[in-house]
């Protein structure tokens, strides 16, 4: 059976029958999705190993986004998420967009950078240049600390020395460019940072302190682009009414800052699935969304084509990786991967970034007709009927 996004029946079934559902969709054997069941998911024994003082486990939902096409192929998508109309919302833009082929997605290089701060700099313009005439000599330096990120393609790929002018002095600050591969690249980038600290501050004459990665990972960029057709999204005023929306967000940051939470409603609980570090994701994002004035805007962009249709695009900083951390640790990120036939760091990011395009796209299709709460709250009233009552214990 070729993969397929869209399987029969899929909603009328119990959580169990889904799992079946989407194990046969996905092309994997029988039982591949135990992992998100509360036998086969994370237990507190393998929590004990991941963080400090572990006294449990926190459930949170995982759904399917369904109807998606990704570069041409088709994805069901894990997602982690305890809000509401979230998967719906996705499954629904991705089934508009299915008629004019999905999502088309990109990346640039996997490119982490680590930043070495160095303090009580005599002559910090020309510290900067000491560092890089010494730049082969500290690639050279960084790329021993990881010789197997090497062999697999990996490594340095540039020294960046830089002055920054604070309440407190002027700080040289230099960047080590790391191509990490299929990691995220945290403890890739710390180490070789952490290392070449006593030879830059021999070079620069001060102090090092600060030794860390970045998070605004503005060289690991991801990029997804639809045309939606405008009658399936409801008519030509639809598609401008969403273009104006989506201007107020570029022009306002109070409208920009929503704007920008439907996005990584989506981005975030592919991430979670899947095992990512959300928080790196989300601060990576929100610097992207700061222009080089100073002003915070919409990540997206919305446009009407030369024939009437939804025009959408989105690009940010996307730090995700398939090896090492929860990605290998916790049993329901592996399988996260399994079902969408995950082989790379960049085909992640390729579906996390079309799906956050997706979550926007239906949230401004609401917004623009109906409002965001019919649907919304019609979900809500159904979590809420389910939960337990809060006065149980009294009556």
């Amino acid at each position: 059976m070729a993969r397929t996004s869209r399987p029969t029946g899929f909603r009328q079934e119990s959580p169990s029958g889904r799992r079946d559902i989407a194990s046969e969709a996905a092309g994997l054997p029988p039982g591949s999705l135990e992992a998100f069941t509360d036998e086969g998911g994370l237990g507190a024994d393998r929590a004990d190993h991941m963080i400090e003082n572990v006294v449990g486990v926190f459930g949170v939902p995982v759904g399917l986004a369904t109807n998606f096409i990704i570069n041409g192929s088709e994805v069901l998508v894990p997602m982690a998420t305890e809000e509401p109309s979230v998967v719906a919302a996705a499954s629904n833009a991705a089934r508009i967009a299915r008629a004019t082929g999905g999502f088309h997605a990109s990346c640039s290089a996997p490119e982490m950078q680590a930043q070495i701060q160095v303090v009580d700099v005599p002559d910090p313009e020309a510290a900067c240049l000491r560092v890089l005439a010494a730049r082969e000599e500290l690639m050279v330096a960084a790329d021993e600390q990881d010789t197997a990120l090497v062999s697999f393609g990996g490594g340095v790929r540039d020294i960046v020395a830089r002055t920054v002018h604070t309440r407190v002095g002027t700080h040289v600050v230099v960047h080590l460019v790391v191509d990490v591969r299929d990691a995220m690249g945290a403890n890739a980038v710390n180490t070789m940072a952490e290392a070449l600290a006593p030879r830059i501050a021999e070079l620069t004459r001060g102090r090092t302190l600060l030794r860390i990665l970045t998070n605004k990972a503005d060289r690991r960029l991801a990029r997804a682009h639809a045309v939606l057709d405008s009658d399936e999204l409801g008519g030509r005023q639809v598609v401008r009414d969403m273009v104006a929306a989506a201007a107020l967000a570029e022009a306002d940051p109070y409208r920009a800052a929503t704007h920008n939470k439907g996005i990584m409603n989506g981005i975030t609980a592919v991430a979670l699935a899947t095992g990512n570090d959300t928080r790196a994701i989300e601060a990576g994002a929100h610097s992207h969304a700061v222009t080089a004035d100073g002003r915070y805007t919409a990540l997206s962009h919305f446009e009407e084509d030369a024939d009437g249709n939804l025009s959408v695009s989105l690009e940010l900083p996307m730090a995700v990786g398939i090896i090492g951390g929860a990605t290998k640790t916790h049993p329901s990120a592996g399988a996260a991967l399994a079902l969408m036939g995950i082989t790379s760091a960049d085909q992640l990011a390729h579906v996390i970034v079309s799906v956050g395009l997706a979550q926007n796209v239906a949230a401004l299709r609401a917004l623009a007709t109906e409002g965001i709460q019919r649907g919304h709250m019609t979900l809500h009233r159904r979590s809420v009927a389910s939960a337990p009552s809060d006065h149980a214990d009294a009556t």
